[in-house]
């Protein structure tokens, strides 16, 4: 998708990323100054080593689940519900099932 307004209408976020065997999938949904809006699909066992951002971000679950550690502090999220992850604390991410998020990051 793009900033233009010929597609700005409705679409379902969990159906528009595929799950690959094995695999991180990785899609943007908006890129600009402010931030952006990306959609991840994870096979299950995958994740995303221990690493830190200098932005605050919203993961939004949206199939499956996953183990969500933020400054040490493990948490199992599910389909449906959502973590803010606070800028420059070290966070790490592991699909304990094959898991869709999106992830919105704020830059500022």
């Amino acid at each position: 998708m793009s900033n233009s307004t010929d597609n700005a209408k409705p679409f379902v976020a969990a159906s528009s990323i595929d799950y690959a065997s094995g695999a991180v999938v990785s899609k943007t949904i908006l890129k600009n100054a402010a931030g952006n809006i990306s959609l991840f699909a994870f096979d299950a066992g995958e994740g995303l080593a221990e690493h830190s951002s200098p932005h605050a971000a919203l993961v939004q679950v949206l199939d499956g689940e996953a183990e969500i550690t933020i400054g040490g502090l493990p948490h199992m999220l599910h389909a449906g519900e959502c973590l803010l992850m606070p800028a420059n604390v070290p966070h790490a991410l592991k699909a304990t099932q094959a898991f869709k998020m999106m992830l919105t990051m704020i830059k500022g």
